[in-house]
């Protein structure tokens, strides 16, 4: 059985990395589907910052994952996700890149329209139940970090109904 060093449970970060005997290889199925399964129900939970303006303090932001799905083509997944953050609020499938830097997913945004957000670059890598990475928003960027959990049962249910409202 293969395993990938980011690819530990999101409720237990800290636990050590693989072997590399035990690591997955590039284009390896198995890697893909553990990564889907890996991030399918999990909720990023952490801060933003805001470059450039030192008096802004980091602000929290929540992302939960209902779904990842790989897609078809290339490095292209449908990551179906709840984004929280200053007064926002909305859920929404996204199609989007994960690439890889080694054995690490990088979640890979260029000028993706979010409806009802905006137009947005990021490069977010996952390693070891935690996340982090930068963003940007038109001219405004930052640094965006913090750690993964696994849903509970409420949040997943709370997460699919705002989901379902939204469709109607």
């Amino acid at each position: 059985m293969t395993s990938c060093s980011w690819a530990q449970s999101p409720a237990q970060p800290g636990g050590a990395a693989p072997s590399s005997q035990q690591e997955a290889k590039p284009g390896d199925q198995s890697r893909e589907a553990k990564l889907a399964a890996y991030l399918s129900g999990v909720k990023f939970v952490g801060t933003f910052t805001v470059s450039g303006n030192a008096e802004r303090p980091p602000e929290p932001e929540s992302y939960y994952i209902l779904s990842a799905e790989k897609m078809d083509d290339g490095d292209w997944w449908k990551l179906t996700a709840r984004i929280k953050y200053s007064t926002h609020d909305v859920t929404i499938p996204m199609a989007m890149e994960i690439k890889w830097a080694g054995e690490t997913p990088v979640i890979t945004v260029d000028q993706m329209l979010v409806p009802g957000l905006g137009t947005f670059d990021a490069r977010v890598l996952i390693r070891k139940g935690s996340y982090a990475g930068t963003w940007a928003h038109d001219d405004i960027g930052g640094q965006l970090f913090g750690r993964l959990e696994k849903m509970t049962p409420e949040e997943m249910a709370e997460v699919q109904a705002a989901a379902e409202k939204q469709k109607k």
